[in-house]
């Protein structure tokens, strides 16, 4: 049940990516409304993520997991109904809300009910499953797209869905709970939903000088955030585990600078072939499995790489690969061969199933055995906030050479100049990831 949960979410948020260039022309979309699409579930997902996962702790995951479940289907049956770009934004926050209760709840759920000897096969299954969601995701978006229109994107999933939840209500017994007392940090719920979402308004906003005022805003609140969680004792966000522990802060921020740098990689080929190359949505989504397909392979074997070896050294090599992948996939013109597109995007998805695993392991391996829940909250966050932050870059380079312009042919150079650009701001963040990659020191 909980790896069909983690199987679905990201098979709907890459199907919906391949959609988006065709979505965008149906809803008159401009080129920095479309990056919303994706941007708004993301959004969604990091402010709630946290509060989510300790309303599970205290009131039962069992509940939180099926709601989440139950907004995700409304959600998506509302999506494909839209007739607006406002309207389909605000559904797709909508789903955000639903998976961040999933992610918040599914990896909990599973080390309640497994014992320790068998926990860590079973976490295994649930990273694979996620694996398998993002490469089924591109094809059968472009499939269903090419088939039965984009609106059909958002409830293909919909059955499957609804068969996770009777799973779970005929077969999932009792419910799971973290310890007794808890307390709910409302003030820095709120603190930390109004940062995240400046950060991103903000990004949106630039050149405008009020994007830079809420950039601002948002570091003050980032720091604030830090100072006010620090002397909790019931914390949303256990920031005293960073204190003296190096292999922890460096592995969350190598984290997420390797989501910031890729994970937009779907997002942006995908106008690539579509609006550049002119493949219709079924033959781009072929194309674009290549990259996660490689990563569902060589994931299991990277994560037992890191158990005899450092993990600091695989997850480095790792993001290094990623760099020399989105540098190479920077340079892609309007005649660049299909086989070298295909091998650039294998390289991108080897070099970040190289550092996932073992980077993952790195953090896991940081902390006692106390604190591994809070631990796995950090690898769910570090995901989610550099997720969003890819987006983010993305609308942000789309604001300064694209602008709020619809994909028309005429635009398909400063379409492509974007693209590269976003592209090239990934490589970079690669490579300050591996600095820290390294800096983090070995774990054993």
């Amino acid at each position: 049940m909980v790896c069909l949960g983690a199987f679905i979410t990201p098979l709907m948020l890459s199907a919906v990516n391949v959609a988006i260039p065709v979505i965008a022309p149906s809803l008159a979309m401009d080129a920095i409304t479309a990056s919303w699409v994706p941007l708004a579930y993301l959004l969604t997902s990091a402010v709630f993520l946290l509060p989510f996962g300790r309303m599970g702790d205290m009131y039962g995951r069992k509940k939180m997991f099926l709601s989440g479940m139950t907004t995700v289907t409304v959600a998506s049956l509302l999506a494909s109904c839209s007739q607006s770009a406002l309207l389909l934004i605000l559904c797709r926050a909508l789903q955000g809300m639903g998976a961040a209760m999933l992610f918040g709840t599914g990896i909990a759920i599973l080390s309640s009910v497994y014992p320790p000897e068998k926990r860590g096969k079973v976490l295994g299954l649930s990273v694979s499953s996620v694996y398998l969601g993002l490469t089924c995701g591109p094809f059968a978006g472009g499939w269903v797209t090419q088939q039965f229109g984009w609106r059909a994107v958002f409830v293909f999933h919909v059955p499957v869905v609804l068969l996770v939840i009777l799973l779970a209500l005929v077969h999932l017994k009792g419910e799971w709970r973290g310890p007794a007392g808890q307390k709910f940090d409302l003030p820095g719920t709120f603190l930390y939903a109004a940062t995240v979402i400046a950060l991103m308004y903000g990004f949106s906003t630039l050149p405008q000088p009020s994007g830079f005022g809420l950039l601002l805003l948002s570091g003050i609140g980032f720091v604030a955030f830090y100072k006010y969680e620090k002397n909790l004792q019931h914390p949303l966000f256990n920031v005293n585990l960073f204190s003296g522990n190096p292999a922890l802060t460096y592995s969350c921020l190598a984290a997420v600078l390797m989501y910031s740098s890729m994970f937009s990689v779907t997002f942006l080929m995908s106008l690539y072939l579509q609006n550049i190359r002119g493949f219709n949505p079924q033959l781009a989504g072929m194309f674009l499995i290549s990259q996660p397909l490689v990563m569902t392979i060589v994931s299991p074997l990277a994560g037992r790489l890191s158990d005899r070896y450092e993990p600091r050294l695989l997850a480095s090599s790792g993001m290094g690969a990623t760099a020399l992948g989105l540098a190479l996939l920077a340079t892609a013109g309007a005649a660049t061969p299909a086989a070298a597109l295909v091998l650039t995007l294998m390289l991108v998805g080897l070099g970040f199933s190289l550092f996932v695993s073992p980077n993952t392991n790195a953090i896991l391996s940081s902390v006692d055995t106390k604190h591994l829940g809070a631990a796995s909250g950090m690898v769910a966050t570090t995901r989610v906030f550099g997720q969003m932050s890819s987006m983010g870059i993305v609308t942000l380079v789309f604001a300064l050479l694209l602008g709020p312009v619809q994909f028309t042919p005429d635009l398909h150079g400063p379409l492509l100049t974007s693209i590269k650009a976003s592209l090239i701001a990934g490589s970079i963040l690669c490579c300050f990831g591996i600095y820290f990659s390294l800096k983090r020191g070995n774990i054993r």
